[in-house]
């Protein structure tokens, strides 16, 4: 099966990192799945929320936030100015999750770490990509605080990265354009860390139900994906 764009069945879309994109952010990495461009910034404050302040054993907090620009799709949508849409709600808390795992927060201090995502161009996976360029945008903020001993390097516990896959007609695809996925019949959001280990599977069928073994098939080939991932992220993060 040859896709849209070209790509065989099991390849990624083209992937870029660029550290550094903001000036001012703590961490800063624009993340380019294809034709999908995600800005990830990370925020630290030396505060913690209401309900996590007065414990005895210091605890960091991380959270993440997500939005789409109003050009990044075909057509102008609103800013969601008073309060976000459900959908950017579950995908804040998706990313929030995934980027938490990487953590061990009971070696960050009394800092919150902010992870913003703005989507700039949307050609699907954007939540994937977000997760994918805040876990590298996380590692670059926390990058000189371990350095100078501030903290320690257990504090970036797991590496985390994130991919799409589904079924379109009948085949399984890795890393699915919009295109691909308004038309799958079976779509997949997977989170791992390092070794295969399983942080997230977001997944369902859009027409007809799925075999435990188109299950596993495509578990298989999000993971694939993500070792790939895993290399580019470790790529960056050691060139910058």
């Amino acid at each position: 099966m040859t896709r849209i764009d070209g790509r065989s069945p099991h390849q990624l879309r083209p992937i870029t990192f660029q550290p550094g994109f903001t000036r001012w952010a703590e961490g800063s990495v624009l993340t380019k799945f294809g034709d999908t461009h995600v800005l990830c910034n990370v925020t630290i404050e030396n505060s913690l929320p209401p309900w996590l302040r007065g414990r005895e054993e210091p605890h960091g907090w991380l959270t993440a936030e997500y939005a789409m620009l109003p050009r990044s799709t075909h057509s102008r949508s609103q800013r969601e100015q008073r309060w976000p849409k459900g959908r950017t709600q579950e995908i804040s808390r998706l990313i929030g999750r995934s980027l938490r795992m990487a953590l061990d927060l009971s070696l960050l201090g009394e800092r919150t770490l902010t992870v913003d995502c703005d989507v700039l161009q949307a050609d699907g996976g954007t939540r994937t990509a977000a997760v994918t360029g805040g876990w590298v945008a996380v590692a670059l903020a926390l990058r000189p605080f371990i350095k100078t001993g501030e903290l320690l390097p257990e504090v970036l516990a797991r590496q985390i990265a994130a991919i799409s896959v589904g079924l379109v007609d009948g085949v399984p695809l890795l890393d699915l354009a919009y295109e691909e996925d308004v038309r799958a019949e079976v779509d997949f959001n997977v989170v791992m860390a390092e070794g295969n280990q399983l942080a997230e599977v977001q997944g369902t069928a859009e027409k007809v139900p799925f075999d435990r073994v188109q299950l596993d098939e495509l578990i298989d080939l999000a993971a694939a994906g993500i070792v790939q991932l895993q290399v580019l992220q470790n790529k960056v993060i050691r060139d910058f």
